[in-house]
């Protein structure tokens, strides 16, 4: 059980699917097609996920997929990576594991996000990175295009760099995180001004 407080927010603010993923109306979808929702993932106000960012063609094509439980903050924009080659333009897809969450106001234009990965407030994750599992970006951080951010470490810094190796108990300490933050998100009555 956690002893942190409830983080409440407007019911009519956000819509729940199925999964238990919790998207805000304010947040900016585009492409909603072409992005999968992993389950019990948090979408705040004023992100923006860019799922229309996509290789020409006809059909769906995933653009960004996200795990279950992560948190993709307020102000966060997630965009595709992408670059000329052979002289043809293309979007790359995104993948983000479980267990992320990427903190308020990042851009992230990553390749891969591994699992249990914890990103700060006001990150740059250019183009092409790779974040192997259980590692975390402090806030403020820019991350340089084709980085790979190896498992269980710490980068900071403008531009990123290695701080520290994090312990084996990262893994264990991130996902007990992440499911209590969804468990302390909870829906309040306008009319109440308390928890349904």
């Amino acid at each position: 059980m956690s002893l942190e407080p409830p983080i409440y927010y407007s019911k009519s603010e956000f819509i729940e699917t199925d999964t238990g993923n919790k998207v805000s109306r304010r947040a900016t979808i585009a492409g909603p097609q072409n992005i999968i929702l992993g389950g019990k993932t948090i979408i705040s106000s004023s992100a923006i996920i860019r799922g229309d960012l996509r290789r020409s063609g006809p059909g769906h094509a995933v653009v960004i997929s996200l795990g279950r439980y992560c948190l993709v903050g307020e102000g966060c924009v997630m965009r595709p990576p992408y670059k000329t080659y052979r002289g043809a333009f293309n979007y790359y897809p995104m993948k983000v594991g479980d267990h992320v969450h990427i903190g308020k106001d990042s851009v992230v234009e990553a390749a891969t996000i591994g699992n249990h990965v914890e990103i700060g407030k006001g990150c740059v994750i250019g183009k092409f990175v790779i974040i192997k599992d259980c590692a975390k970006i402090a806030d403020n951080t820019v991350v340089p295009a084709n980085t790979v951010v190896p498992a269980l470490a710490l980068f900071a810094g403008s531009p990123a760099q290695f701080v520290e190796d994090l312990p084996e108990s990262t893994q264990e300490l991130v996902e007990s995180h992440t499911k209590q933050y969804y468990m302390r998100f909870q829906p309040l009555d306008p009319a109440r001004g308390r928890q349904t």
